[in-house]
């Protein structure tokens, strides 16, 4: 099967360089057996098996990228005719008993690294030896393959609701055929015959390589956000805009939810509202930390592209059947918790008046709801903003308040690993999961090597909070 790149999934996919890898990550910490409950070690055969046996529900993960010849209109999606499974699913190790700080250390290494565009365009690693008995699975996607609607991000199916995987239809996928490059210049020839205006855009273009990255990125703003670019300025400098090496840095933190839920009560703001006022804090920390100077008005320019956390009758967190972005003026300078809090607050109703929403029906009716689709989508929609109007991008979206399990065994952590984008030091991915919300620190090697800072400032700044609840 071939199908033709959108514009958008072209636009990511040419923004790839040596410096800015354009995959979003997954961590997922599972536990060691437990014969008790039913659950078992996770083994890389059945991982392998497991993967395999669900990839009919992601059939873009055996499909690669392949250019047209003469640059003559979008790359293809095309079948992958040598798909090797076992090349995708790797399996590393972690000198027992292996630490929290190894594991993130070989994730940020895991991270740097870009993906190989001659195959389907995404790598999973199953990582043993980690202390009590501990596994974990580091995924990495190509930002380009998950739309979050028709192409969702492999987390989604290899999560079951119990320690028994659920039984899915056999695949019969065989490898096809690959066109070869007269085939693929005749479909594009096909395809532009019937687009007379694609084709023009073509023609007037085939000299700087049609459809370059600032044209489809520029069709992506005039259907997402285009309203709020219109009326967006430069972002104050800031230390977290510098020119980014291909290294990378990665730390963690992990909060409980109960506690943005009594600030929330407290307050009566929203959870998203609680959760930017935590970060706001442990960024006004991290920045006092390194000597800059702070006024009552000092703010830093933050992508929100998510808003989704909505709580249901049952006080469960559950994803909204829209995908917003938005962009906010987080504080910073401001000393008092409270008053941090009702700027922000402020600010997501004012945003909530004129944000645009995208779709996720697919994501918001999916058993087994996992939120990895949701920040490729929040990528997607921060990469259409110009990068000298924001300091950094923060996603968050919501994950399964029960506990969930890979392979008979339970997960215990969930970990968002969201991609750098151009000259951004540093991004904060953030999820919720079983009664716990959890942050994912990635940053450039160089730029950020204080990263440890800023995810003790989490918690500092939830002290700070918590405290003004009293």
């Amino acid at each position: 099967m071939i199908t033709r790149l959108t514009p958008q999934d072209t636009s990511f996919y040419r923004l790839e360089s040596s410096s800015n890898p354009i995959h979003i990550g997954s961590l997922a910490i599972v536990r060691g057996s437990d014969s008790a409950q039913g659950e078992t070690a996770l083994d890389y055969d059945e991982l392998v098996d497991l993967v395999e046996s669900r990839l009919s529900l992601v059939p873009r993960y055996r499909r690669k990228v392949r250019e047209i010849p003469f640059a003559l209109g979008r790359p293809v999606w095309v079948e992958d005719s040598h798909f090797d499974i076992t090349y995708h699913i790797r399996r590393s190790a972690l000198p027992a008993p292996g630490t929290d700080c190894q594991l993130h250390d070989l994730v940020a290494r895991l991270a740097s690294r870009p993906l190989d565009q001659s195959r389907p365009l995404w790598e999973m690693y199953l990582i043993e030896g980690l202390a009590e008995g501990r596994s974990a699975i580091f995924t990495k996607t190509h930002s380009a393959l998950v739309d979050g609607d028709t192409a969702l991000e492999i987390g989604h199916v290899i999560l079951d609701t119990s320690a028994s995987p659920r039984g899915i239809a056999d695949d019969a996928w065989v490898a096809p055929r690959e066109p070869n490059e007269v085939e693929l210049l005749i479909g594009a020839l096909t395809h532009l015959s019937a687009q007379p205006r694609e084709a023009l855009e073509v023609a007037r273009d085939a000299s700087a390589h049609a459809f370059s990255v600032v044209e489809a990125a520029g069709k992506a703003v005039d259907s997402m956000v285009s309203a709020v670019r219109a009326a967006t300025v430069g972002a104050p400098d800031s230390p977290l805009n510098a020119k980014t090496s291909r290294n990378r840095r990665f730390d963690v933190v992990r909060t409980d939810l109960e506690d943005y839920r009594k600030i929330r009560k407290r307050f009566e703001c929203s959870i998203n509202d609680a959760i930017l006022a935590v970060v706001t804090g442990a960024l006004r920390n991290w920045l006092l930390s390194r000597g800059e100077a702070l006024t009552e008005s000092t703010v830093l320019r933050a992508v929100v592209p998510m808003s989704v956390y909505v709580e249901g009758i049952d006080d469960q967190l559950k994803p909204a059947s829209e995908v917003s972005s938005f962009l906010i003026d987080l504080p910073v300078g401001e000393p008092n918790p409270v008053m941090r809090l009702s700027h922000i607050s402020h600010a997501t109703e004012a945003n909530s008046k004129h944000r645009r929403g995208v779709r996720a029906r697919t994501l918001v009716h999916l058993a087994g709801f996992a939120p990895a689709s949701l920040h490729a989508m929040s990528v997607r929609a921060a990469s259409t903003f110009a990068e000298h109007t924001f300091n950094l991008v923060i996603t968050n979206a919501p994950g399964p308040q029960t506990p969930m399990y890979i392979g008979g065994a339970r997960m215990l952590e969930m970990y968002p690993v969201s991609p750098l984008l151009r000259n951004q030091a540093s991004s904060i991915g953030i999820t919720s999961y079983d009664g716990r919300v959890f942050y994912g620190l990635n940053a450039d090697r160089d730029a950020m090597a204080d990263i440890g800072v800023l995810a003790a400032s989490v918690h500092e700044s939830m002290e700070e909070m918590l405290g003004a609840c009293v």
